[in-house]
């Protein structure tokens, strides 16, 4: 039985999953960005370079075996030379199914970072239930001793509510050398990053932590049922963004946008609107109830009623529906009507 697992490529509000992870970086005066990539690495590679944030610089690299996080690390450094001037840099690692992520969280994590010098600093989170998740051990002056994963962890360790994010940054000089000295003596066989966190405090340099405020910003999707919460999630930012720039929503909770779309200020969108694709609605449209729109124009002041519609072109000051079905490709010039319940192709 194969799988049912989202992955990084997995689209949250139109959008594969790791673009809104490159979209919290790009919120960040980053130098070089690194993607490490494995299985259909080509189809990766492409989606990105298609739709990854403009001026952001990717370099791709391929493990070429799952052989856990910090081979992983391992492979992503071959895209960081050292010799590029930036040695004694540092070096962000996130994971790419954490899409909630905030800039001001990755900001805020940098920070912590180099006014603690710091040769790692983990983001961290207070969970009720910690069942699954990588716990903190603390060692001395409150410093992070250790991850210990839940599935090699006591009974005393699995009582601790401080879990891993698996979002960290590192001093680029010291992590290298950590990695050389990990092993996959654990339950998985495989290499964890987490283990040079241990190396790093047994070697005497300093390891800190920073907790998260919102939890619900470094939440993994390991199902569908979470890749349903993330969504959700995304698109009440999504909807409180457009209505904090001038957009009407008669009702947020109906209302679908993608992460992609483009509204301009005085639009209006009632109960039922979906807006898939890249959209774009210009000032003064009314949108709804009940749309369905993909990859479409609509025109200033146009009105839409119980619309269908894809990589159609609707005209200024147009009215379509209710009850209208738009041929895919359809043009409806500026000012004509499409009556109600009516099929349209540009051909008429």
């Amino acid at each position: 039985m194969r799988s049912a697992r989202p992955k990084p490529l997995h689209r949250l509000c139109g959008r594969p999953m790791i673009l809104h992870v490159l979209d919290a970086l790009a919120g960040l005066p980053v130098s070089r960005v690194v993607v490490v990539v494995g299985h259909r690495a080509d189809w990766v590679t492409k989606t990105l370079v298609e739709h990854a944030p403009a001026g952001l610089a990717i370099e791709f690299v391929e493990q070429p075996e799952q052989r856990g996080t910090g081979d992983a690390m391992a492979v992503a450094l071959t895209g960081l030379p050292e010799d590029d001037g930036d040695g004694d840099g540092d070096v962000v690692v996130l994971p790419g199914d954490t899409p909630l992520l905030r800039p001001a969280t990755l900001a805020a994590l940098v920070r912590r970072h180099r006014s603690s010098d710091a040769a790692a600093t983990l983001l961290t989170a207070v969970l009720d239930d910690p069942t699954g998740y990588g716990r903190v051990v603390r060692g001395r002056d409150d410093a992070v001793a250790r991850v210990v994963e839940h599935g090699d962890a006591t009974d005393e360790e699995r009582d601790v509510h401080e879990v891993n994010t698996s979002i960290y940054c590192f001093r680029r000089s010291v992590v290298a050398p950590a990695l050389r000295r990990i092993s996959p003596a654990n339950a998985q066989g495989e290499y964890y990053l987490t283990d040079a966190i241990g190396v790093l405090y047994q070697a005497g340099h300093r390891v800190v932590s920073l907790v998260v405020d919102d939890t619900m910003e470094v939440a993994g999707v390991n199902d569908r049922a979470q890749l349903a919460v993330a969504e959700a999630e995304l698109r009440d930012r999504i909807n409180e963004r457009w209505m904090r720039r001038g957009v009407t929503m008669w009702d947020p909770e109906r209302t679908y946008i993608d992460a992609e779309v483009e509204l301009e200020a005085d639009v209006v969108l009632l109960p039922g609107v979906i807006l898939q694709g890249r959209c774009t609605v210009a000032a003064h449209a009314e949108i709804g109830p009940d749309c369905h729109l993909v990859d479409t124009t609509v025109g200033e002041g146009a009105r839409l009623s119980h619309t269908v519609a894809r990589h159609a072109e609707i005209g200024a000051e147009a009215r379509v529906g209710p009850f209208a079905v738009l041929e895919e490709g359809s043009t409806v010039m500026a000012g004509v009507v499409v009556p109600p319940g009516s099929g349209f192709s540009s051909g008429g």
